[in-house]
């Protein structure tokens, strides 16, 4: 499968500083964990402002879910991206691409996968894998309600192969970011005693340990952004029913997508930090050898999350993926021939 060459980036610096110049009207949603104002990422901020939660109903529960998400200022009859997160993460994550992606005139959605976020779970709905695929199914058929690029980062992608396997209709394309998908589900989890798996879930939500994992989850974390990244992707631990449904994920199985992968048809950009500390690059070059249809992009000077290190160029290389096959509009074809 190809690998892709550099693009240049001459054309980003100024269209990051126009997005990050916009400024959203409003105030925080209440139902954000009150941390949020410890938070001094701008761009967080502005973007936090931007949540809602919209009505998703699912078989196992009587009332609809209210689930959280960032939708479009307005909707197209273009594909439409959503973005889906990584592990015990938010649609915060998206914080620096969303922005970039919206400025180009892509129809955007940023997704809170069920269990994670900031939805309200009061009612304790399962968090297993078929649950959360049911309600990202829910989620589309209702409000979005058209085929979708799906671009998934770490364990986002693979709740991007699972639901593509049931749901191949809803889907066009799909790009993954740092893809965890070669993990084989949640593992002795499954068996542990609930009071253990409790004890286990919680140890994710200390400090020291999100802080050794934001730092390792970048190639060079910005001076002075430490702490603040850290609680950006501890935010959402603060919601009563987060240790319920995270330990529901856990000793449920977990996602377990290896048999999937081969499986999968539609053209898939693969995008990997060249600096990953956290999945090695050699499972890059293996997924893109799995995925018949598919092209790796290397970022270099990266690491994990370069949708959060380098959101220049991931958007660059999602809005030249979304230019092919007529996925987009001659517009947006216009914009991106700069590349």
């Amino acid at each position: 499968m190809p690998l892709l060459t550099s693009l240049s980036t001459s054309y980003w610096p100024p269209l990051l500083a126009r997005a990050r110049a916009r400024v959203s009207a409003g105030e925080l949603p209440p139902f954000l964990p009150k941390e949020v104002e410890r938070i001094k990422d701008r761009e967080l901020i502005e973007l936090a402002k931007r949540i809602e939660r919209v009505p998703v109903k699912i078989d196992s529960v009587k009332s609809p879910i209210m689930s959280s998400c960032i939708k479009p200022v307005c909707q197209s009859s273009n594909a439409a991206v959503v973005l889906l997160h990584g592990f015990d993460s938010s649609c915060l994550e998206w914080r620096y691409t969303y922005p970039l992606l919206e400025e180009a005139g892509v129809e955007t959605w940023a997704i809170d996968i069920l269990g994670w976020g900031f939805s309200n779970l009061e009612t304790l709905p399962p968090c297993d894998v078929s649950t959360k695929r049911e309600h990202l199914y829910q989620l589309w058929k209702s409000h979005i309600k058209k085929p979708v690029v799906l671009v998934g980062a770490s364990l986002g992608a693979a709740v991007a192969i699972d639901f593509a396997a049931k749901y191949p209709e809803a889907v066009s394309k799909l790009v993954f970011i740092g893809a965890c998908v070669y993990a084989k589900g949640t593992g002795n989890m499954t068996k542990l005693p609930k009071f253990i798996a409790y004890a286990g879930v919680n140890v994710l939500k200390i400090l020291p340990l999100r802080l050794y994992a934001t730092k390792l989850a970048f190639n060079k974390v910005p001076k002075g952004s430490l702490l603040d990244f850290t609680r950006v992707g501890q935010l959402h631990c603060h919601l009563p029913w987060w240790e319920d449904a995270t330990v529901c994920f856990m000793t449920n199985g977990g996602y377990n997508v290896v048999n999937l992968i081969k499986q999968v048809k539609h053209k898939t950009l693969i995008i990997w930090g060249e600096d990953d500390r956290i999945i090695n690059k050699e499972f890059a070059t293996k997924l893109c050898n799995d995925i018949q249809d598919s092209e790796l992009c290397l970022v270099p000077n990266c690491g994990h999350i370069p949708h959060v290190e380098k959101p220049e160029k991931v958007t660059e290389l999602i809005l030249s993926f979304l230019a092919r096959d007529n996925v987009i509009s001659e517009q947006l074809r216009r914009f991106s021939v700069v590349f």
